[in-house]
């Protein structure tokens, strides 16, 4: 092990660098190889607004819910989100499409595209046909992953012109039926862009995946948004050789899926072709992902019923969920001093070969969730419809069973 640390120390050294904002890990899974023959939509994300919540939209066609940035009033963008009529979509900002102009942004459009796109497409047709009229330079780049209650499912790499379409559901272009993406194009330059070991990681993780069954919701926010495993390095956390008494308990955030950046983790669960769309769930992590809980959410009764815990509270313009997670995050990235030592993290916070880090006991109050909500959803899939009286009870048993899961660890937090 005196080895590996000096390995380490080298590392921390080259791997000091500012981690860009919007550096996101996603996939799209056709329905043709998820046990139960429904699609999913899986979007990590990276960004400097750490505070993130989930809002209800009254759109022109079509009603949604998505992730926002917690400190707007009136959100333009949003940045994962299904519609009433079972069409999802999420984006990755590419790093490797466009040659930007000194001072410009990066996908300035990517956030109010895909907010124009729940209120207006029903299916991913219909989103290639948003596309091909939008007025060029569209301004976006972007890796674009949708779902429709039809069935579709596809990865769209996307530049201010044209766009490239990677379908989950075509053998020849996803030969294990899912299309994985982070932060550089296939279409774009060669070895440039962002987020390379990360698609590695992710692609170990989801290519055995595939072929054991294992892609569910819970599988994909267990394993995979808080696997801490770095091809590179040859190294997994969670195998304890990095908690004490082997080390202090330290190690860097770098090229894990979950890092300090990392503000909400959701699953689009679609519907198979025949299905009514309102089954569509979003399961949805707001926060630092190893130190959230995941909550179902659906776009029916959302203008009423949408939890108070993913909402924003309007005194504090903080959703509860996110700020419970952003408060233990903060414990695990306690050390400020000097430039870069806030990616030094406390391992042993998070995760011990014993149990009983905020992960682990957070994953317990997860599992209880999925336990409690998975019976009633497919209850509502056997009915054809949502219950909306059982969906707002739900609702507030979910509410009570997190709260209790993290009371110990945050004990008078003023929003719990």
């Amino acid at each position: 092990m005196k080895g590996i640390g000096i390995f380490f120390i080298a590392a921390a050294v080259l791997l000091f660098t500012a981690v860009p904002a919007h550096a996101c890990s996603s996939v799209v899974i056709s329905g043709k190889v998820t046990p139960d023959g429904r699609p999913l939509l899986w979007k990590h994300r990276d960004s400097d607004y750490l505070q993130n919540s989930v809002k209800f939209f009254k759109g022109e066609k079509y009603s949604f819910i998505a992730i926002v940035n917690s400190v707007e009033d009136d959100p333009t963008d949003v940045w994962m989100g299904v519609n009433s009529a079972g069409f999802a979509i999420m984006n990755t900002q590419s790093f490797n499409l466009v040659d930007v102009a000194p001072g410009e942004e990066r996908g300035a459009a990517n956030g109010r595209i895909m907010r124009r796109a729940l209120e207006i497409c029903a299916t991913v047709e219909d989103f290639h046909h948003f596309l091909d009229t939008l007025a060029k330079p569209s301004m976006i780049e972007a890796s674009l992953g949708v779902i429709d209650a039809q069935g579709g499912a596809q990865m769209l790499e996307v530049d201010y012109y044209k766009y490239v379409v990677y379908d989950a559901n075509d053998p020849a272009v996803a030969p294990h039926g899912y299309v994985a993406r982070t932060n550089f194009s296939f279409t774009g330059d060669v070895n440039e862009g962002l987020g390379q070991v990360r698609y590695l990681i992710e692609e170990g993780l989801l290519m055995p995946g595939s072929g054991m069954g294992l892609f569910t919701p819970q599988w994909i926010l267990t394993d995979v948004a808080r696997c801490f495993e770095n091809p590179i390095m040859g190294i997994d956390l969670r195998s304890g050789d990095f908690n004490k008494p082997r080390t202090n308990g330290w190690f860097i955030d770098y090229d894990f899926i979950s890092r300090r950046g990392s503000t909400s983790s959701a699953v689009v669960q679609g519907v198979r072709p025949g299905e009514n769309p309102e089954l569509s769930v979003m399961w949805t992590i707001l926060g630092y992902p190893p130190t959230g809980v995941a909550m179902p959410l659906w776009v029916k009764g959302a203008d009423k019923y949408l939890p108070a815990l993913v909402a924003r509270d309007e005194a504090t313009k903080l959703s509860p969920l996110c700020d419970f997670s952003q408060t233990l995050a903060d414990r695990v990235y306690s050390y400020h001093q000097g430039d870069g030592t806030d990616r030094y993290m406390n391992w042993e916070l998070l995760w011990r070969p014993s149990g009983g880090g905020y992960m682990q006991q957070l994953l317990e109050v997860e599992d209880q969730v999925f336990d409690v909500s998975e019976p009633i959803i497919d209850g509502w899939r056997e009915a054809g419809r949502i219950d909306v009286g059982q969906m707002s009870g739900l609702y507030l048993m979910l509410d009570g069973l997190i709260r209790d899961g993290y009371r110990p660890l945050l004990g008078t937090h003023p929003l719990l």
